[in-house]
């Protein structure tokens, strides 16, 4: 038996209803959207036009869905996000829990446009203290952009308390909710955000490949385009489009990972996010408890129940970490992921650099059973001469 415990990086399985509405646009519609209006191409339209809807929805955005752009994934809503809105000479927040996909853009405009940034201090649990915030903010701070949920350590954070302080400052706030979106309820308005990041393909329960960018007005209108060409809209001219989703959506789009997307949330949208937060915190319950008895094994993260998810990074104390998660799949057939997560500096926070930990992430189609089935494999591993 092969139990699958690498949700955090994307998520298995999937609903069966989105393998079969990805082979509907394929085997039935096929059309473009945007460039033609015969019948196809207008259904294909309207599937994306719902998809933009269920995502504003399901995320608590108040804005017209136009402002939902649609995009290859979560890395690619951030760099639009700090390419097209951070100028030179502009700083920015983080935490010092964020993953690669902040901190490789925002590196990069560190050393070619004079962009500064400054880490918001966590602490040993990854959790980040709101009114460390002022201390940072500096007259030029014109963005912070923050980990909802940490990939390595599973700590959420109060993003609603993060939110007030940062538009008490007149700084926006835009969040990266890569492993929050589809697990834990994220409210675009109540965090009091400008821009939200999300991929499909984890918690979303969507395919690989999409994701999205919610943007306020008022932010829209300072983000400029990263990446420009065709829209099937005003054809007639050179320039971009300025109106909203087309300025942000050029080329062919992923259709049939469109169709996948909204029959993933049509899915999500039935069970209702409280009920999948639910069976979270079942499981978080019910590990972090158990693994509270093992010698020989540090569990990396909160005990908290409501500031964590089902992101349980495990360091085997004395031995190599990605020994043990080798010898998990090997022995037991737990697929996990060992290492450093694309997180480096949330490892250094946690105090598992360079180490790494061997990480186990659950889903609303995770079981009981699957997690005592891998406390036992811990248990044996880490007690072993």
């Amino acid at each position: 038996m092969v139990i699958y415990l690498d949700n955090a990086a994307t998520s298995y399985p999937k609903p069966p209803q989105v393998a079969r509405a990805m082979a509907e646009y394929m085997l039935q519609v096929g059309a473009p959207i945007n460039r033609s209006a015969y019948g196809p191409a207008q259904e294909a339209a309207q599937v994306t036009l719902r998809l933009r809807e269920r995502l504003a929805r399901f995320l608590g955005f108040p804005y017209k869905p136009s402002h939902v752009i649609l995009t290859p994934g979560c890395t690619a809503a951030i760099n639009q996000i700090l390419f097209g809105y951070l100028r030179p000479g502009d700083h920015c927040l983080v935490s010092a829990m964020e993953h690669n996909a902040v901190m490789r853009p925002l590196t990069y405009l560190a050393q070619t446009r004079g962009v500064t940034f400054d880490r918001i201090p966590c602490d040993e649990t990854g959790l980040l203290d709101p009114f460390a915030i002022g201390k940072l903010v500096k007259p030029n701070t014109r963005l912070a952009v923050i980990a909802h949920g940490s990939n390595v350590s599973g700590v959420i954070q109060d993003a609603e308390a993060i939110g007030a302080i940062l538009a008490d400052y007149g700084v926006p706030f835009a969040l990266d909710a890569a492993q929050t979106a589809g697990e834990t309820p994220v409210d675009f308005d109540r965090f009091q955000l400008s821009a939200l990041a999300v991929p499909g393909h984890k918690s979303l329960m969507g395919p690989a490949g999409t994701g999205a960018l919610l943007v306020s007005p008022d932010f829209a209108r300072e983000l400029q385009p990263i990446v420009l060409g065709g829209t099937g809209s005003e054809a007639h001219s050179e320039i971009q489009p300025a109106f909203l989703p087309d300025r942000f959506e050029p080329g062919t789009p992923n259709l049939p990972g469109f169709y996948g997307l909204d029959s993933a949330l049509s899915y999500l949208e039935a069970i209702g996010i409280e009920a999948i937060r639910a069976h979270d915190q079942l499981l978080c319950r019910h590990f972090v408890h158990e693994v509270s008895f093992l010698r020989g094994v540090r569990l990396v993260g909160p005990t908290n129940l409501n500031q964590r998810l089902g992101v349980f990074s495990l360091d085997f104390i004395g031995r190599d970490n990605d020994e043990m998660g080798q010898r998990l799949e090997r022995q037991f057939g737990i697929l996990t992921r060992c290492g450093l997560h694309c997180a480096p500096n949330a490892h250094k926070t946690l105090g598992t650099y360079p180490q790494g930990t061997v990480r186990m992430s659950t889903s609303y189609f995770t079981t009981i059973e699957e997690l005592d089935a891998a406390l036992e494999a811990i248990d044996i591993l880490s007690t072993l001469k």
